[in-house]
């Protein structure tokens, strides 16, 4: 199933124009929010993504936004960017969850739902490093669309999601099937694209910290604490929230301030 997944991999579409051209603003310094509105506003799917994010009560802004110069504004370039690429890479893949229990919309729910309690966490910890954090919340769990692919093409699935329903740990029910967990998958899909290997080396070892180089080890267990706590089988469960509130004092986080968060995130759903 391991090679099944790879083979997946690198048969995977390059990414749109689109999405390249925000990268290249992202990543140049003379470049202004407004070169970042413009590119967007060409992409009517983007545009829709960014608003629906936009006017989510998880994100709070109390008013109607209306725009792609507005939300852009309002998010900045790195959140854009975010959201943007995130949503393209959903719809590249063709994404059934069957194995996992849950409907494709679902997935999607789940995914920003991990992106904005990341977000509204380390924005209180740390700001310089929410906003990178909020990408690789938002997309670490792509690798489960591949996984499932596979599960599906070796028609394991009744297996595969029995084990997975009431899994504590999902890494270890993916590792078991397909020989990589979902961190693992993900960081060969954004190597693939070509990211950053700061960026891949998060991703890869979100499942397994302690394993991870020392200079990105905050990264990789804030990420795991994020997937504890919205596991895409019981996404914010009591059992859930109880397992990533103990890993993250376990971690040295202020539990108080976490909770709280957990609490502002849940009522807005």
């Amino acid at each position: 199933m391991k090679s099944s997944i790879i083979d997946g991999i690198k048969a995977l579409p390059p990414l749109s124009t689109t999405i390249i051209e925000i990268n290249r603003i992202y990543f140049d310094d003379d470049s202004t929010i407004n070169d970042m509105s413009k590119v967007i506003e060409r992409d009517p799917m983007i545009v829709a993504n960014l608003l629906k994010t936009a006017n989510s009560p998880m994100y709070g802004f109390g008013r109607e936004i209306k725009n792609a110069s507005q939300a852009v504004g309002l998010f900045g370039m790195s959140m854009t960017r975010s959201i943007a690429l995130g949503n393209s890479i959903k719809k590249l893949l063709n994404i059934d969850m069957e194995p996992y229990g849950i409907t494709s919309e679902k997935f999607a729910h789940i995914s920003g739902l991990q992106a904005a309690l990341m977000l509204q966490w380390y924005k209180k910890i740390d700001r310089a490093k929410a906003d990178g954090l909020y990408l690789a919340a938002f997309l670490q769990e792509i690798g489960k669309i591949l996984i499932a692919s596979s599960v599906i093409q070796e028609d394991e699935v009744t297996s595969f999601s029995n084990e997975a329903k009431n899994s504590h740990n999902l890494a270890m029910v993916e590792k078991a099937y397909t020989g990589l967990t979902c961190g693992e998958v993900t960081a060969l899909v954004f190597k693939h694209w070509g990211f950053d290997s700061e960026f891949i080396e998060m991703i890869k070892y979100s499942d397994n910290p302690s394993a991870a180089p020392q200079n990105l080890q905050e990264f990789c267990i804030a990420l795991n604490i994020v997937k504890t706590l919205v596991p895409v089988n019981e996404p914010l469960s009591e059992m859930a929230i109880n397992f990533g509130l103990k890993k993250a004092e376990d971690a040295g986080y202020n539990r108080e301030i976490l909770s709280g968060v957990i609490t502002d995130i849940s009522e807005s759903m």
